[in-house]
């Protein structure tokens, strides 16, 4: 048997009614959205192993089973078996900075210095329609991985148009997992629920995720579409357990003591017209530690990033900035304050454009 032609690798999805004849589970390819080799019985008892597992081993001849199984989540199966549990792990404030300022462009760069994102940031993207949030969403993939090229960064377009889709999995440098919008609710919740699944079981080895998705909001109608939930029905038609899962997937962001981390950035999206968006938004908003928040008024001005510079920040970003930098980011925070929001941007993304990085920029300010 040719060793290269029969690896495979995917995540494993668990068969809820599973016959023998069936297996245990399947390898699950998301980006393709099809299904690969039955996992045994045998090899989910013997490893531990759990939904959302990533998998690489062998198939047998007919390619129609996993054989043999050979690395679980980027480690030897064994080790997997012996990995801390999610509940056994100490979550702790984002202590590194993805250092944007050091990059060429102006919009990560004015993030850095005012919404810093860390290893570990459960931050909100809030915005209205047109005001640049996918290309926003395309660049933060592309920036993370320039300043940390071992990232792994996944993005998640739940519900999305699939010109949308297609666009992302051509420009963003970034897994791509995505269920459009010809698809079935089912679809949506599924694909979301195996890729909660996925980066817990990463979390839980000590690895580092980045997972943009696009959007909560969307995710939290396909939810509430579905419906059947228990509970009081909120404003706008919102049924209270629509929000159960997506506050689950994104309280997921965390830091961890001793090693590891998800990185989860969310879009909101706000002035719709619709109720239920607005009470999604309310639901949502300061339960991350980071808001970077858009205006449709400034991108219709050509400002880009739209970025709202009052009412974006980052909690607890003194754990994020060098001692000698912070003073003069709030001294220049607040003159920016002070000013128009046009004006105060314009002149923040010239002044940027005038030096090679945020360094250099920061030593003029006294």
């Amino acid at each position: 048997m040719n060793t290269e032609e029969n690896r495979v690798r995917g995540i494993l999805r668990l068969n809820a009614f599973r016959s023998k004849d069936q297996g245990a589970g399947v390898l699950f390819n998301p980006e393709r959205g099809v299904e690969g080799p039955r996992v045994p019985e045998r090899l989910l008892r013997d490893y531990a192993l759990v939904e959302g597992a990533a998998l690489v081993g062998e198939s047998d001849a007919a390619g129609r089973e996993l054989a043999k199984l050979t690395q679980v989540c980027g480690q030897a199966p064994e080790r997997f078996r012996e990995r801390s549990r999610f509940e056994q792990l100490v979550p702790i404030a984002p202590q590194q900075r993805f250092n944007f300022g050091a990059l060429e462009e102006r919009s990560l760069r004015l993030i850095d210095l005012i919404a810093p994102i860390g290893k570990g940031t459960r931050g909100l993207i809030v915005a209205p329609p047109k005001a640049g949030k996918t290309l926003l969403m395309e660049q933060l993939a592309k920036g993370i991985r320039a300043v940390e090229p071992g990232a792994r960064i996944l993005v998640l377009l739940i519900d999305e148009r699939p010109e949308e889709v297609t666009y992302f999995r051509r420009q963003a440098q970034a897994e791509v997992y995505a269920s459009s919008s010809d698809q079935r609710v089912e679809e949506h919740i599924a694909l979301a629920e195996l890729m909660l699944a996925h980066i817990r079981a990463e979390l839980e080895c000590g690895n580092e995720v980045v997972v943009l998705i696009d959007s909560l909001t969307r995710l939290v109608r396909a939810i509430n579409r579905r419906g059947g939930g228990p509970g009081r029905t909120l404003s706008g038609g919102l049924e209270a357990s629509a929000l159960e899962f997506p506050r689950r997937f994104f309280g997921l962001a965390r830091a961890i003591e001793g090693g590891g981390s998800v990185t989860l950035l969310a879009t909101l999206l706000v002035d719709t017209d619709s109720r239920m968006d607005q009470v999604i938004y309310e639901e949502f908003k300061s339960t991350g530690n980071c808001e970077i928040v858009l205006r449709r008024d400034l991108a219709e001005a050509r400002l880009y990033p739209a970025l709202d510079l009052r009412a974006s920040s980052t909690r607890a970003e003194e754990k994020l900035f060098d001692p000698e930098e912070l003073p003069r980011i709030q001294k220049l925070r607040r003159v920016l304050a002070s000013r128009p929001p046009q004006s105060a941007l314009r002149q923040v993304l010239e002044l940027l454009g005038e030096y090679p990085n945020n360094g250099e920029f920061l030593k003029v300010i006294r």
